[in-house]
């Protein structure tokens, strides 16, 4: 089990990267014309649906049809897993993911992500202050973001999420567009955060929740709303992981 294990991590390695380099000069003409970016993250979509088709992992999502395509949204994961943005990949929006500035620094990889993504160095004030700018631009432009609340894969025991921070709930507020919760069920099996990067072979899960509106809240309402996307998150992730 073990050796076939490193075989298919080996097999997965080996297609994530040819994928990509396949796809990458398509990624650096939507980046360098201008105009062409969201047709780059179009392509994060395409890059996904052939990886996890050509590693044999069937991705399920749960009330899909909850998104609409006409809204945008703040859409808020747990992320226990380097998987949890391929999988979210699927969902048919213009989408900006928030993400580690470590993302950005993954040769030719790290240059998509830079450019047509937001990277944030967590530990750094001015970067995180950089980052919810470029998050508000992005949704002023009328794309959707990405935002992982935890601040990153922080868990050390999954099913269980690290507290969520305050970011993701006070742009939702100020710019009033709302949320929705997604649960990624067993991402962090299918390929934990360990060091190891050893793939197991398991269907994937992707649960979308109802939007949470935010009209009409304000400020004060940020602790609230961050504990009842918590709550939702959690009690699938527990359900679904008995």
């Amino acid at each position: 089990m073990a050796l076939f294990r490193r075989i298919y991590s080996t097999y997965g390695l080996v297609i994530f990267a040819l994928t990509f380099l396949m796809l990458l000069p398509l990624f650096f003409a939507t980046i360098k014309i201008p105009g062409l970016k969201k047709y780059g993250r179009k392509l994060n979509r395409l890059w996904s649906w052939i990886f996890f088709t050509l590693i044999l992992i069937r991705v399920k999502f749960v009330n899909k049809h909850l998104i609409k395509r006409d809204q945008q949204y703040i859409i808020v994961s747990n992320h226990f897993s380097y998987l949890d943005i391929p999988v979210l990949g699927f969902i048919n929006k213009d989408i900006v993911f928030v993400g580690k500035s470590s993302l950005g620094k993954i040769p030719l990889f790290g240059y998509m992500f830079r450019n047509l993504h937001i990277s944030v160095d967590r530990m750094n004030l001015k970067s995180r202050a950089d980052s919810i700018l470029r998050t508000k631009q992005v949704l002023d432009s009328g794309s959707s973001v990405v935002m992982f609340p935890e601040g990153g894969i922080t868990s050390t025991a999954p099913p269980l999420m690290g507290r969520f921070k305050d970011s993701a709930f006070k742009i939702a507020i100020e710019k009033q567009i709302p949320i929705i919760p997604v649960t990624l069920s067993y991402n962090h099996i299918i390929l934990p955060d360990d060091g190891k990067l050893l793939l197991s072979y398991r269907s994937a899960k992707a649960v979308i929740h109802p939007p949470i509106s935010v009209n009409e809240r304000d400020k004060r309402s940020v602790a609230e709303l961050k504990e009842l996307c918590f709550n939702v998150i959690q009690k699938q992730l527990l359900e679904d992981n008995k």
